[in-house]
């Protein structure tokens, strides 16, 4: 056993893109134009003279598995930790530069060969910032800005499907049919759980903040973002008084089902750029920053990680789709799409069917448990709904658990089986959800026999 104390430090560095960057998130390309908020990457390392583990999550839309492997080789090479301890993830905000090709958002490539180094430079920093800490988990139930944007609809509904042209059972943000909704599909998450760092000493070191929410969206095409998750970080810090050593961070939950639109309370928020962002990050803020009274310190917790890539299969493509695909781009003008309808819908769906084509049959999926005293961390590469979440929460071995998502890899959307029986965008075949039906059940077993382990 180590007789060094228990160190933890956190550290950011601005990563916010130049104007003219590509912005991703969205079905078309849009371009950087001016700057509203600052974006970052921001890590936290923990050290106990056994192991040392980081977690860094970045304002940005996705990162996809090469691209992480090239940020966690850098950061290995620079400080000399393993990959498998270092948790890499994506806010998931839309309004950041592009490393990734998402539906026709293409990647900056100019911003892609940039970004790793200033990534692992927040690790670097944090590692040179260790100092006597203590930890605590926390959580507190913050349920009335989430909302499943998957519903059943009224008989006679038809929701649209651009890869099958065939109606669906449910529909995803039905914006104009408001009055056709029956019910939402499935639960959310109200947790917003998180880990809290103190110096021995009693200085604020850093908050890692976990909730289901999507992102909010409320900026202005062109405009750079953090999204709810910077309004949050701006918010803890000045309710804290925290020092400048000081860093919150939001990571993105189980939240590929969950956003903010309230269909049936439509003039519930501000509608003024990033008001709504705002005022979430605000309220969040305020729920939690008076829960960290009372919490139970650990000065000397265990940390161990584990990492594992599961080997899950892609969606089988029929002949006759390809072949429809094969049509619909023949005629199609890709390049002047502008505006989103349903035939610019088939035309970006049949490009995405082609595409799918060049993938393997079998997609190594990255899972990443972290034990961190009486509190564990779970990582999964994708978008998962609400319901994984809540699963693993309710089978975890210790009381304080919460999934980080778009980590290590990015594969797009996994639904439940069922979820993906039922249609939805988030259901639709494209490059940001490919995976087949058994791959959720089989990607959170996998994790909670990791955290099993640990």
């Amino acid at each position: 056993m180590s007789n060094e104390p228990f160190k933890a430090a956190t550290a950011k560095v601005v990563i916010t893109p130049p104007l003219g960057t590509l912005i991703n998130g969205d079905f078309i390309n849009h371009y950087a134009c001016r700057v509203h908020d600052e974006l970052y990457a921001k890590a936290l390392v923990l050290c106990n003279g056994q192991q040392t583990l980081a977690i860094v999550v970045v304002d940005i839309c996705a990162m996809q598995k090469d691209f992480i492997d090239e940020v966690k080789s850098l950061i290995g090479n620079q400080t000399g930790l393993p990959a498998e301890n270092i948790m890499l993830s994506a806010t998931h905000s839309h309004a950041t530069g592009s490393v990734t090709s998402l539906l026709l958002g293409a990647a900056d490539h100019a911003y892609r060969q940039k970004l790793p180094g200033l990534i692992a430079r927040s690790v670097s920093l944090a590692c040179q910032e260790l100092r006597p800490a203590r930890l605590a988990f926390g959580a507190v139930k913050a349920p009335e800005h989430l909302r499943c944007r998957r519903y059943h609809m009224e008989a006679g509904y038809e929701a649209f499907n651009p890869v099958t042209d065939q109606p669906e059972r449910v529909k995803t943000n039905p914006f104009g049919g408001e009055t056709a909704i029956l019910e939402p599909v499935a639960p959310v998450d109200p947790e917003l759980a998180y880990m809290v760092l103190q110096s021995t000493d009693g200085q604020w070191l850093g908050l890692l903040a976990n909730y289901s929410l999507h992102y909010v969206g409320d900026w202005e095409n062109g405009m750079l973002s953090a999204d709810y998750f910077g309004c949050f970080a701006e918010e803890v810090q000045r309710l804290l008084a925290a020092g400048t050593g000081f860093n919150a961070i939001m990571s993105n939950g189980t939240s590929g089902d969950v956003n903010i639109w309230d269909f049936k309370d439509q003039g519930r928020y501000p509608t003024g750029t990033l008001q709504k962002s705002r005022l979430i990050g605000r309220e969040l803020a305020e729920r939690v920053v008076p829960s960290l009274n009372g919490l139970h310190w650990d000065t000397s917790p265990c940390l161990a990680a584990a990492f594992e890539l599961v080997p899950v299969p892609r969606r089988e493509t029929t002949p006759e789709a390809i072949e429809r695909a094969k049509s619909i781009l023949a005629n199609a003008s890709l390049e002047s799409i502008c505006e989103i309808d349903q035939e610019n819908l088939r035309q970006i769906y049949a490009r995405e069917c082609l595409l799918l084509q060049e993938y393997q049959a079998v997609t190594s999926f990255p899972i990443q448990a972290f034990r961190i005293g009486q509190g564990m961390i779970g990582a999964l590469g994708g978008e998962f709904f609400s319901e994984t979440g809540l699963w693993l929460k309710s089978r975890s071995p210790f009381k304080r658990y919460f999934t980080i998502t778009m980590a290590n890899g990015y594969t797009g959307y996994v639904p439940p089986a069922q979820e993906l029986a039922l249609g939805g965008y988030e259901t639709w075949l494209c490059r940001s959800s490919y995976l087949a039906a058994p791959s959720e059940a089989l990607i959170r077993q996998r994790l909670h026999k990791l955290l099993q382990n640990l």
